[in-house]
Parts: structure tokens; sequence; C-alpha cells
């Protein structure tokens, strides 16, 4: 199972938001570049890049930070926030996304959504299923929409979709564990999707329990900024892996 560690962007600096609140942002960090290298440092391969100002302003913003990040480690990014356009996701890839994450474009304009599996492929292309109370939640979790979870996730997979970004909201940033009952039924419902567990990982045994049930990766956030997981037990478990 990968190991995906989150840096969260508001203003160019990393920070953590509980349940997607914007009023809770706390600082960790104000260079993301520097937080990335520490990451690549512990041979941590992947990184989970979300543009949180970007999500609010439905369009591209810290495209800068991606590229630094991009230019000065050899991780493998995938980016999210704000992606709605074609030149959104040119930005993205020309700044040197890996992957990038569609989340609310795939609930109101699955059309263009649809259009970049085509364009792009499978590989490249990541479904942010992000749910409250199993209802798809977009516009940087700021909103709810009408869409189920499962039915959701599954009618992207018939139209091409490999990898998959959960996030129970309801549990992000709380540090209380994943939703393991959630992942449990999609991997059931939704098979031979790779599906990549966020939200709430809080320990380092969390991460076994998510690669048995068969989850492709796990992101994991504030757990490792507030010193709940270190770098050092990711690397141990990365190398043994």
């Amino acid at each position: 199972m990968r190991i995906i560690p989150a840096i969260d962007i508001i203003d160019g600096k990393c920070v953590r938001l509980s349940k997607g609140d914007y009023a809770t942002k706390k600082i960790y960090n104000e260079s993301p570049l520097e937080v990335a290298k520490q990451f690549e440092a512990h041979g941590i391969k992947h990184l989970h890049l979300v543009d949180l100002d970007g999500a609010k302003a439905s369009h591209i913003v810290n495209y800068k930070v991606l590229e630094k990040i991009a230019s000065q480690t050899s991780l493998q990014i995938d980016f999210g926030g704000g992606l709605k356009s074609d030149d959104d996701l040119k930005i993205a890839f020309d700044s040197g996304a890996n992957q990038i994450t569609g989340g609310s474009i795939a609930v109101k304009n699955p059309e263009t959504f649809k259009s970049w599996i085509q364009k792009y492929g499978a590989d490249k292309i990541i479904l942010g299923a992000d749910a409250l109370g199993e209802k798809i939640a977009i516009s940087g979790w700021l909103e709810e929409s009408d869409k189920e979870l499962i039915p959701f996730v599954q009618a992207y997979k018939e139209d091409g979709i490999k990898y998959v970004i959960c996030t129970d909201i309801s549990k992000d940033g709380m540090l209380e564990g994943p939703s393991f009952e959630l992942y449990k039924r999609l991997l059931l419902e939704v098979p031979k999707i790779n599906l990549i567990a966020s939200g709430g990982i809080s320990t380092f045994d969390e991460i076994p329990k998510l690669a048995e049930m068969g989850c492709e990766g796990t992101i994991i956030g504030k757990a490792i900024y507030e010193n709940r997981i270190s770098l050092k037990q990711l690397e141990e478990y990365i190398l043994k892996n």
C-alpha cells in the first residue's frame, strides 16, 4: 500500500483544517517545499498536494508551490483543489503534477471530467469522492450534493476511472481513526478500484489495517504534523513493504 502524506496549501503555506472548515486553519510550516523535502528524506515517494485557495476560488491558484516541489524533489505528486477547466489541468500538468484529483468537477460538470479521463488516461486522473453522511460534498466541502457515494463511484468506474480518493469529511483532521466500515463496503460493492483512504488516520496501527482491507494507498495529514505518526515509522513501513 502506498503511503501518501498530504500538504494542504493556503496563501502558499502548509496548513491543516478540521472537517474541511477554513475557520479551523492551523499553519504548520511557511514552506511546503521544506516539508516535502523532509518526506522525501524518509523514503516517501508520493505526495497529495491540495490547493485549498483553489478549491475556494474554483480555479488553480497555488501552482507555483506545485512547480517548486516537483522541480526540487522526485516525489510523485497528485494535485487537487479547484481544477475546473482544461486550462487548469494543463497548468497543473505543466507545473509537474503526475496525477490530478477532480472532485467538484466530477459532480458539476461530468462531461468535462470524463473528457479528461479520455484525453489523459485513467492513470492520470483520480476521482475525489469526499462524503459527509455518504453524500458527496463539493466546492472545498462547503456544499453537499445529492449524489450518493457508492453509486457515484460505481458510475465513474464504468466510465474508466481506476483511482479513487475517498475522504469521510466527518473524520478529516479529527485524529479519531478512519472510516474502516465505509471503505470495506466501497471495496465490496465497487471491486477492482484503486481505493486511497483519506481522513482521520491517527495512529500507525491503522495503516496495516487499511492495507489488509485492500486499500491501494492512504493519505496521512494531521497525524504526521501532530507527531502521532513519525516519519521514521513510515520509512520503516515502506522499507518492509
